[in-house]
């Protein structure tokens, strides 16, 4: 797992768009992205034309903060997507989105992936009944995902099922919020990423 341990709102500007790390702060006033909408230093505002490399490491740099995955990890996805009869940067997003800290978070039992890490590591997710306590874990099709009874927890995760309850789940996932479940109807497709990424930047970086 990534830890970050500066400000994640430099994140943000650095990439040059919300990125939604702090979950509904991103959404506020409050937000640095939106009173600062320019790269973080002393040269940030400064206007540069990016070169064909920095323009696929920046949309690398992306999906890594996104997902808050570390280098090592992101190349391991890679090389997995690419033994994959498929196309590779379809194959690359499709593995990211069944990460169960992103599952959790998507479902909106978590205010943004950083916590959904957070509540996976702390055993409280169940996966078909059995805890899980590894955010890197891959769901399958027809996974239960639910929630380990701990009275503390399921008034955090209420609360923010309250607070995303305009936030769209994924089509290929199906939440029930009156039992604290969600299920895993299929695996998610390209048109299923709600996030704007040129994935073949990517493939374009890693194939050099």
């Amino acid at each position: 797992m990534a830890r970050i341990t500066g400000s994640v709102c430099r994140l943000c500007r650095r990439e040059g768009e919300k990125l939604f790390l702090k979950g509904s702060r991103c959404l506020s006033d409050k937000c640095a992205y939106t009173k600062r909408s320019f790269s973080p230093g002393q040269h940030g505002k400064r206007r540069t034309k990016l070169s064909d490399y920095a323009l696929q490491l920046r949309e690398k740099q992306k999906v890594k903060r996104i997902y808050g995955i570390n280098e090592h990890q992101f190349r391991l996805y890679f090389k997995r997507a690419e033994r994959e009869r498929a196309v590779t940067g379809e194959v690359l997003l499709q593995l990211l989105e069944r990460r169960l800290d992103n599952v959790v978070f998507s479902l909106g039992f978590a205010h943004s992936r950083s916590q959904a890490r957070q509540i996976v590591r702390h055993r409280f997710i169940l996966v078909n009944q059995r805890p899980v306590d590894i955010p890197s874990y891959l769901i399958k099709v027809n996974d239960v995902i639910s929630l380990r009874k701990d009275e503390n927890k399921l008034k955090l995760i209420r609360e923010n099922i309250k607070v995303n309850k305009d936030r769209l789940v994924p089509q290929w996932l199906k939440a029930d919020t009156d039992n604290l479940q969600g299920t895993i109807d299929r695996f998610p497709k390209r048109a299923d990423i709600q996030f704007p990424v040129r994935e073949q930047l990517i493939v374009e970086l890693y194939s050099k």
